[in-house]
C-alpha cells in the first residue's frame, strides 16, 4: 500500500469515526473519572453520544474551521477532554509532507493551539 492509499485510508477512517449507533441512555463518563487523565480522548461510544446531543460539533465541522489555517490531508482525529470541556486534535498531513497537530474547540469551532 502506497504513501498516498495510506493517508486516503487514515482520512476515510477519520472521517467515519462516529458512524456506529449509540443508545441515547448511555453516559459519557464524568470529565475527571477516578484514574483517569484529564486530558484522555473519547472512544467511539462517548464521541457518538456528545455529537447527537448537540454538546460538541461534528468532526466535518472542526475540520472546515481550520482549514484555511492548516490546509492538508486529515490523517487522524480524536475528539479529547480539554479542562473543562472538550477539543478536537487532528493530525494533518501537508502538501509539503509537513506533519502539524491542531487543537480545536469543540464547542466553538475555534482553533486552540498547533504544533
Amino acid at each position: 500500500m502506497g504513501v498516498v492509499d495510506r493517508v486516503f485510508a487514515a482520512a476515510l477512517l477519520a472521517a467515519g469515526i462516529a458512524l456506529a449507533p449509540v443508545k441515547a441512555e448511555e453516559a459519557v463518563r464524568p470529565v475527571h473519572a477516578v484514574g483517569e487523565p484529564p486530558h484522555a480522548c473519547l472512544n467511539q461510544k462517548e464521541r457518538r453520544t456528545l455529537v447527537e446531543s448537540g454538546a460538541v460539533m461534528r468532526l466535518a465541522a472542526a475540520m472546515h474551521a481550520v482549514r484555511a489555517t492548516v490546509p492538508g490531508t486529515l490523517v487522524r482525529a480524536r475528539l479529547c477532554r480539554r479542562g473543562e470541556g472538550f477539543a478536537y486534535v487532528l493530525t494533518v498531513l501537508a502538501h509539503d509532507g509537513k506533519v502539524t497537530h491542531v487543537v480545536v474547540d469543540a464547542v466553538k469551532g475555534t482553533l486552540v493551539g498547533e504544533r
